[in-house]
């Protein structure tokens, strides 16, 4: 009777704490560490998110670009922050998804060590090429196959999603290209476009400004479907790698035991933000979905996420790295 009674009164005082905390929440500055360098479809999509919380709560939100280890970098930085409401992360695919099966550790638990908030967006790879290259998937491929480790393609780093959509490229079509790191998707596009690479997997935000100048030429998008931000580009699987699909996603994450009034509180707002006529359309426009949903909603995609990204490793037959 006695440990009924007191497990009663402490669940009552943790509500209590929760929704007291939540009404005076926010007293300060709120940090939004975004897993990307300034710039980009990361950036932009993180600041889109950060801004709505900023009016919603009436108080700035300080946006702390991390990039650097796919994701890792900025997943280990939020990890390890009190979980008080005041440190959030913009994640993608790459540090919660993939690198928990891609890496043999991890500073991290991708499930553990976070509290889910909202899936924010979702969006496609482009590929484009130095127009000296190739001018369609075809040509490419067939230039691969006459010129085996001569094709170089750049990724924003070992084990994100940017590189993984070239290997998965590798993997179904049999051609032997080289993956080359970098430190930016920035830096990538500026290499591919000066000549220095090939190829890349940038989002439309990255490519459209340099398609758009001639020095880059998109050839497809890495989508199942094709892209509002650039619905004249053909699939991959359309322009004939068979079965290629691949998207990044982005979703908002505080450090495990932040309190659930807070994490409600961040879930609404964010689902706000994302649910406005403004926000859908320049989304749409950059080529990604808003998305939106419950914070549990969120919690079993990233599981969902977890093993697919598992399978599709394997298949690919890209091991774990160290």
């Amino acid at each position: 009777m006695f440990f009924r009674h007191a497990l009663a009164l402490t669940i009552t005082y943790v509500a209590s704490w929760g929704a007291a905390l939540a009404q005076g929440y926010p007293a300060k500055p709120i940090r939004l560490i975004i897993a990307s360098a300034a710039g980009g479809s990361t950036d932009t999509i993180g600041r889109t998110v950060g801004d709505g919380m900023a009016d919603a709560l009436g108080q700035p939100v300080v946006h702390d670009n991390r990039a650097g280890a796919g994701g890792i970098v900025a997943g280990d930085l939020t990890a390890r922050a009190a979980p008080d409401g005041y440190t959030f992360l913009l994640a993608t695919t790459a540090g919660i998804a993939v690198s928990g099966n891609f890496y043999k550790t991890l500073p991290y638990d991708p499930i553990k060590d976070f509290a889910p908030i909202v899936l924010v967006a979702t969006q496609p790879y482009v590929m484009v090429v130095n127009p000296a290259v190739a001018n369609s998937v075809s040509e490419l491929i067939a230039r691969a196959r006459a010129k085996p480790g001569q094709i170089t393609f750049g990724s924003t780093g070992i084990g994100t999603s940017s590189h993984l959509a070239g290997e998965f490229l590798k993997n179904i079509t049999g051609i032997d290209i080289l993956h080359v790191p970098y430190k930016s998707m920035s830096a990538a596009m500026i290499d591919v476009a000066s000549g220095r690479a090939s190829l890349a997997f940038g989002s439309h935000i990255a490519t459209v400004s340099l398609v758009k100048s001639g020095r880059l030429k998109a050839l497809a998008v890495t989508s199942a479907t094709r892209s509002s931000g650039a619905p004249e580009l053909p699939t991959l699987d359309e322009a004939g790698v068979r079965g290629y699909a691949l998207e990044n996603w982005y979703g908002l994450l505080a450090p495990a035991r932040t309190p659930l009034a807070i994490v409600n509180r961040i879930n609404a707002i964010a689902n706000k933000t994302l649910s406005r006529a403004e926000v859908k359309e320049r989304m749409a426009r950059d080529g990604t979905s808003a998305m939106g949903g419950t914070s549990a909603e969120f919690g079993m995609f990233i599981n969902t996420e977890i093993v697919k990204w598992a399978k599709l490793l394997k298949s690919a037959g890209i091991v774990a790295d160290k």
